[in-house]
């Protein structure tokens, strides 16, 4: 198939589904960061009558539902990095860091570009789910909307690994998201602004208030810069890269009694990019003009995206005679729009591709624990859902000759379909020091594929002695393609085009199945030193890969009939007083054979190549690290991180990477106050900080259309205001 077919037909969108929170400590009191990496530890005992909290003491009760709500969904016998928000606010750019920015100082979590969804973990392409207060929300349309933004997070966490029976569809991570309540909510507020390089501006603000047995809390950011999507060129500042963004969070939860709540959350966001530009680019070979244009500079493409998320939750929850339970409903409206420059896009392309894609998800979700003994805790629960989805193409095209006689194709699609899953398992104390968690999770799909599997879950935690944890675990996963990229197309009206596909053949998208294999430890090697070291193994069949085949930021679905992935990563953290120091490094590797499922993205000469070897999958990467480190000196706090990759690949059927990278960036923060004014926070941070130049993608790969390049060295400032 020709490279400008593959570029100009445009499909569907990457999954973001993100959810946003927001907590921290008392205010005026210095919390300590704390970043943990660990595997989780069986459930402590449940005291046979827990001490009630004060009758006036709302906030008391709140936080011991927020333990119980904890108890539906332990990690037990995964891997899990912990960051709570002092944590967050202590990385050189604090709370204005970006939520995926932060995701990469977990271990084997790489950078990415924007449009394949900004990270991997475990170099899976996508597969992660968010979960807010416990509640999974569905996948998104965002290519690159960030729909959370770290300034909401009061506690984030990152697990990996052989999950328990309730953690289910995508599997690669799970981005655990706890907002702030009960005794870590304060009441009290701040105004914000942050900006610097590149013409950034981001304005913010957050309130969070308790009234009787009700509190809440609310946040919003306005974002603009001129670096919205990555650099396509090594360039300082990019052409055509302006972005405008505004998100809102809100949380309220009101405590019917002492055992009973319910909770509401809220987002939306709007974000509005440019499409950069890559000057000095060529026409297509063999096009000479389009609607009778002849002469056009590639730095003056006019190419555009729009991007609208809205989700929303309502929990009710019940911890009462050893029963801890949860019923939540959710939602979630989701829209992606590329405005192609039409002239342009046919004289480089071959094709202008105007692109639609709507989703609205919606459903119920349900889980419960209850301790039968001091033995055995039994857990259960389900989701459903439903979703809507409508893919919209209209592309316009020359003939096969070539002639400057421009003509339109138009290919829409709809669906409705659903997923069902329920799961039940028993967290069983065989001895004080090993505890063994069994589980079943049977999972259902109605979409473009009708499929299902059960799936066994086994995890195994061994604590010999305090500060060492052993855990080994099995997990067989069943992953959905996500709806909205699993649509078909109508090839066959592209083929008297100027740029048809090599083949017609495209085989629905499938479910990917994986048996998961992971063991690990965890070592307390001194006081406030913690090494772990953990290792995993996935043999998949019908992979899930995504691809941008086209000048947008939009991702196509397609299947590896059969795939291994395997890796060990270490980890690290040590705290000493007001030090505090992190480090990971990935080694990993992900291998693949054979596309199976939508063959018309590709030419003939990768088809056939992959069908009889193992490549390399475009997002995978060996080697990945990350470090950080804080110091509080004279109520100053100083702070460095940085990131390191060896490469996504590259080449012809991805065979090569491209160049190595670090990036560094340091920061400084203090707080003071102005007589008669208030309280202040001050920021100054620079990100790249040695103006490193250098690729997160060269435009060569397999579903790779364009170069991306890390950002360049940014100064930025900011100050906050306590209310």
């Amino acid at each position: 198939m020709s490279l400008a077919f593959r570029r100009g037909l445009l499909r569907a969108a990457s999954p973001v589904a993100l959810c946003c929170a927001l907590a921290g400590g008392a205010r005026g009191q210095e919390v300590l960061p704390e970043i943990v990496v660990q595997a989780q530890r069986p459930t402590p005992p449940r005291p046979a009558k827990p001490a009630a909290a004060p009758a006036d003491d709302a906030a008391s009760k709140a936080t011991k539902l927020d333990i119980a709500r904890d108890r539906l969904s332990p990690r037990f016998g995964a891997s899990s990095f912990d960051m709570n928000r002092a944590a967050i606010e202590a990385l050189p750019q604090g709370t204005d860091t970006s939520i995926t920015k932060v995701l990469l100082q977990a271990p084997g979590v790489t950078q990415d570009s924007a449009a394949a969804g900004d990270i991997h973990v475990r170099n899976e392409h996508g597969n992660v789910q968010y979960r807010i207060n416990g509640v999974t929300l569905p996948d998104g349309l965002s290519g690159f909307g960030h729909v959370l933004d770290s300034n909401f997070v009061g506690s984030l966490a990152v697990i990996t690994g052989a999950l328990p029976a309730q953690y289910g569809l995508r599997t690669a991570g799970i981005i655990d998201i706890q907002t702030k309540s009960g005794n870590a909510l304060v009441p009290g507020g701040s105004i914000n602004l942050y900006g610097g390089s590149r013409q950034t501006l981001a304005p913010s603000f957050d309130y969070a208030n308790r009234v009787g047995n009700t509190e809440y809390f609310f946040t919003g950011r306005g974002f603009t810069s001129d670096l919205g999507i990555e650099n396509p060129t090594p360039s300082l500042n990019a052409t055509h890269d302006r972005t405008y963004q505004g998100n809102f969070f809100s949380y309220a939860s009101t405590l019917i009694d002492e055992a009973t709540r319910v909770s509401t959350i809220f987002g939306t966001t709007s974000n509005h990019y440019q499409i950069p530009n890559n000057p000095g680019q060529s026409f297509l070979p063999g096009i000479t003009s389009a609607f009778g244009v002849s002469q056009f500079d590639s730095a003056n493409l006019d190419e555009r995206q729009v991007e609208q998320n809205t989700f929303a939750v309502l929990a009710l929850q019940r911890s009462i005679n050893g029963y801890d339970l949860q019923l939540a409903s959710f939602a979630r409206y989701s829209t992606l729009h590329f405005i192609p420059d039409t002239v342009g896009d046919i004289l480089f392309n071959g094709q202008a591709t105007d692109v639609y894609r709507r989703s609205f998800a919606s459903g119920l979700q349900g889980d419960g624990a209850y301790r039968l003994d001091d033995a055995h805790t039994l857990r259960a629960g389900f989701t459903l859902s439903g979703e809507s989805t409508r893919v919209s193409n209209v592309s316009t095209v020359l003939p096969s000759s070539g002639a400057d006689a421009p003509f339109t194709i138009t290919d829409d699609n709809s669906k409705l379909g659903w997923i069902a899953g329920v799961y039940l398992q028993d967290e069983w104390r065989l001895t004080d020091t090993l505890t063994l968690n069994v589980g079943l999770r049977f999972d259902q799909m109605w979409q473009y594929v009708d499929a299902n599997q059960l799936s066994p879950r086994i995890n195994l935690v061994y604590k010999p002695f305090d500060g060492t944890t052993f855990h080994v675990g099995y997990a067989r996963y069943f992953t959905p393609p996500q709806q909205a990229l699993a649509g078909p197309v109508n090839v066959a009206a592209f083929v008297p085009t100027y740029v048809p596909p090599d083949t017609t053949k495209q085989d629905p998208v499938q479910p990917e199945r994986s048996h998961y294999f992971d063991a690990g430890v965890v070592h307390t090697v001194l006081p406030g030193l913690q090494v772990g070291l953990d290792g995993y193994y996935k043999i998949a069949r019908d992979l899930i890969d995504d691809g941008t085949f086209g000048p947008g930021l939009v991702l196509d679905a397609f299947n590896y009939e059969k795939a291994v992935n395997y890796g060990v990563e270490l980890s690290a953290t040590y705290s000493n007083g007001n030090f505090k120091a992190y480090g990971n490094l990935a080694w990993a590797r992900q291998l693949a054979t054979n596309i199976v499922s939508n063959q018309y993205l590709f030419g003939a000469d990768e088809l056939a190549y992959i069908a009889n070897h193992y490549v390399s999958t475009d997002h995978a990467q060996i080697w990945t690290g990350s470090a950080g480190v804080s110091y509080l000196w004279q109520g100053t706090r100083y702070s460095a991180d940085f990131i390191y990759g060896s490469g996504l690949r590259s080449g012809d059927f991805n065979n090569d990477h491209v160049p190595a990278y670090t990036q560094v960036n340091v920061g400084a923060a203090r707080e003071f106050t102005l007589p008669d004014v208030g309280q202040f926070t001050a920021r100054v941070a620079v990100v790249n900080l040695f103006d490193t130049s250098y690729l997160i993608r060269d435009g060569s790969g397999i579903g790779v259309f364009a170069p991306q390049y890390g950002p360049r060295r940014g100064y930025y400032l900011a100050l906050s205001k306590k209310l």
